[in-house]
């Protein structure tokens, strides 16, 4: 084990459940506004994973009114209090970027 991953270990959350790619996921997010903490919902679908350790990150995608809203979290981030997966989906891409639906 390297000294970077023995360093790494104990900011890894234990409690990630496993998701993949073109799954729809509930993403609590811990939001600060002043001296107040809230929890605030973000919905959509994975179009993406990327990395491991400390540094994975995955991409979330969701539509509102008529609009598509992409927001990239950090999966051992502490302000990602939990994730939900709503629906498993069935993929044959590691990267749904055509789902971004471009409007000219």
């Amino acid at each position: 084990m390297k000294k970077i991953e023995i360093i790494e270990k104990e900011y890894l959350k234990k409690e990630i459940p496993e998701f993949r790619v073109g799954d729809e996921v509930k993403v609590h997010i811990k939001v600060h506004e002043g001296d107040k903490t809230r929890t605030q919902l973000f919905q959509g679908t994975v179009i993406r994973k990327r990395g491991r350790g400390t540094s994975a990150t995955f991409t979330v995608l969701k539509e509102v009114r008529d609009d598509m809203v992409e927001k990239g979290f950090l999966l051992h981030s502490p302000h990602v209090e939990k994730i939900q997966v709503v629906t498993k989906g069935k993929t044959r891409r590691a990267k749904l970027y055509h789902l971004r639906k471009t409007h000219d």
